[in-house]
């Protein structure tokens, strides 16, 4: 092909993300033709902001274009997957922003669906949603990328580099991801979510580990799963007064706002994920690694590159420093090359190749399955109380 000639859908945070990465991408003719969006307040400018040809507020005028190639997910996540089907029954490549899925409720359930749905209920709905994407992928010649940026991140690549060159074991692993909750409106209701922090923010060192561990397995030539999972989620900014929330953004209803889970591997190592939306000072992203023959900590931010002292934000109004940071005096740091350090640009550079060149990007249909499941088995395990057992 000429150009790889792209669609977005959506034009909110992950638009603005996955954008300034694909203008990195380099060795590849990109063109991007048409963003859809529902409001006009950000599609229009987001059309001129990253130059797409076309504002369309109709999604079919990228499934009916016969010029574009991929379409790029970043909807919330209740329209992934009737949108992923329609795409790949279109003949289009596609990019889903994470959740590739979730439950989002149905006419019978009571509101809010969080409070009141099984998450039984939900996992056993989920596992049915997962085979029918996995049927509709597996019958085209059309590739899907799944974008987590954390397999993409430079600490996280090293880290494997390393394990794969030692054929390290990875006995336990620490990941989280934390901040002080989501810019969008949307975040604290399971209907358009289809989960809370956990699924949100957790999703991220979740996939981090399960790509890890089949690193090490691919690399020791064996087969790790994740055999089961033990999780605990709460609630607990709902319990603030009014004075106690001020710099808080959470506002969940009907989800979690903090999660913990721990995952059991088939090869007997363990794996703590953390998400929480009560973590003031910035976002906190972080993937550590305990081996019988090394130790190492990823540290996508807080990382100490850089570190700032102000006494004002004079002139500051347009300096990005972190993100979720309320303010930027005294001491901070900064992100730097945010796209690069936490792996947004090499995600792209990945599936702009694999389309060009026709082969398969690193983070795809399998990764997305997987972690989706262990989300929502997770949510099923904190619900009952106990450890759940995967097939």
């Amino acid at each position: 092909m000429d150009k790889i000639v792209i669609g977005m859908v959506g034009a909110g945070r992950a638009t603005e993300l996955h954008m300034h990465a694909l203008h990195r991408v380099s060795g590849i003719p990109l063109r991007f033709k048409t963003i859809v969006a529902r409001r006009p307040e950000q599609l229009l400018p987001a059309k001129e902001k990253y130059g797409f040809e076309i504002a369309s507020y109709d999604f079919n005028d990228l499934l009916d274009d016969p010029e574009i190639d991929v379409i790029d997910i970043c909807t919330p996540p209740y329209v992934h997957e009737d949108m992923v089907v329609k795409a790949i029954q279109a003949g289009k490549h596609v990019i889903c922003e994470k959740p590739l899925t979730g439950y989002f409720g149905n006419e019978s359930d009571v509101d809010p669906i969080g409070l009141n749905v099984s998450k039984t209920v939900m996992y056993e709905k989920l596992l049915k949603s997962l085979e029918h994407l996995k049927n509709v992928i597996e019958a085209s010649d059309r590739k899907f990328m799944y974008a987590e940026n954390f397999v993409y991140a430079p600490a996280v690549v090293k880290a494997a580099e390393i394990i794969s060159a030692k054929k390290s074991r990875i006995l336990y692993m620490k990941g989280e991801e934390s901040l002080k909750g989501s810019s969008s409106p949307v975040a604290g209701e399971w209907s358009k979510t289809g989960g809370g922090t956990f699924l949100r923010t957790g999703a991220h060192p979740l996939s981090a580990a399960l790509w890890l561990k089949q690193q090490e397995a691919k690399a020791r030539g064996v087969e790790i799963f994740v055999e089961s999972v033990l999780a605990d989620m709460g609630r607990v900014t709902p319990s603030l007064s009014e004075y106690e929330h001020r710099h808080i953004m959470a506002r969940p209803n009907d989800v979690e706002d903090n999660g913990t889970v721990i995952l059991s591997f088939s090869d007997g190592s363990k794996a703590v994920i953390i998400a929480t939306d009560v973590c003031l000072g910035g976002s906190k992203n972080y993937i550590e690694l305990y081996c019988n023959d090394a130790a190492i900590n990823c540290n996508l931010t807080m990382n100490d590159m850089m570190t700032t002292y102000f006494l004002d934000e004079d002139g500051l109004d347009n300096v990005y420093l972190s993100e979720m940071l309320p303010s930027k005096r005294g001491w901070n740091k900064p992100f730097i090359a945010d796209e690069i350090i936490r792996g947004y640009t090499d995600e792209m550079q990945d599936f702009m190749e694999a389309i060009y060149y026709d082969r398969e990007p690193k983070s795809g249909f399998k990764l997305a399955y997987d972690t989706i499941k262990i989300i929502y088995a997770a949510y099923m395990s904190a619900e009952i109380g106990k450890r759940l057992y995967l097939n």
